[in-house]
């Protein structure tokens, strides 16, 4: 298991690629990021290879949900050009959200578009050699409105739509926020988990700050047998340097 550090919400007082370099000197060797079409990849790998660094993950198919079947074409559309971004970058990892609930609309039939929307996008990506990483997030206090809001069927989902490269982003925050008993249902369904986002409970700051025992949860993470990435996307709660090297002395002892 690798840490990355999310850009978009550590290292924000310095322009974007000069955030790589924080990335590094917190002793870090991987990144993850949002939307990548405001970003010059070349200059991105250009600075990545530079410093040493991975790509762990960043978003697939920003601004498209899953929710309604008349977005499906500009899905495939979108996350073939995800795809090959995701090429120049050497990245394995897409994140994909569902968008939020549509009002009136049974969820049932919400359900069932968006298991038909990842099955659509499984070839694509399975040519492509990279990983969908679909995630849950809170609607108690972040995320009001959005549709999954639970890994149970989160994990549902990919059962239906039966592929390799379409997994589950476990993000510990969301999950301790809205139904708890983390450790529990990653183990139960550690096979289908492709990505891992860390902060800790309440306040959404790095590991340490909260009530969540990452002493705990992050060896046990490694003895159940994950071998992704573990991404830091959480708030600093002082300075981000210090709290991030902090966080990861907590983590890699």
């Amino acid at each position: 298991m690798r840490l990355s550090a999310c850009v978009e919400m550590l290292f924000r007082e310095r322009p974007f690629l000069e955030r790589l370099e924080s990335v590094q000197a917190a002793g870090l060797t991987a990144f993850e990021f949002w939307d990548y079409r405001p970003h010059d990849l070349a200059a991105l790998a250009d600075k990545k290879n530079a410093l040493g660094l991975d790509v762990a993950a960043f978003v697939g198919t920003p601004g498209v949900g899953f929710v309604d079947p008349a977005q499906r074409g500009l899905l495939v559309d979108t996350c073939g050009a995800a795809c090959e971004a995701a090429r120049q970058l050497d990245c394995p990892t897409l994140i994909v959200t569902t968008g939020n609930e549509r009002e009136g609309v049974a969820r049932s039939e919400q359900h069932e578009s968006i298991v038909a929307g990842l099955q659509v996008l499984a070839p694509v990506v399975e040519a492509a050699g990279v990983t969908l990483a679909l995630e849950p997030l809170n609607i108690l206090v972040d995320h009001r409105g959005y549709y999954l809001w639970s890994a149970d069927e989160g994990f549902e989902i990919l059962r239906e739509v039966g592929s390799a490269n379409v997994k589950l982003l476990f993000d510990i925050y969301h999950e301790q926020v809205q139904c708890g008993n983390v450790l529990q249902r990653m183990e139960r369904d550690l096979d289908r988990i492709g990505h891992v986002h860390l902060a800790d409970v309440p306040g959404r700051m790095e590991p340490g700050t909260g009530e969540l025992n990452y002493a705990v949860i992050l060896p046990r993470l490694k003895e159940m047998g994950y071998t992704g990435f573990a991404g830091l996307e959480c708030r600093p709660s002082t300075s981000d340097h210090p709290s991030i090297v902090r966080a990861v002395g907590a983590l890699l002892p």
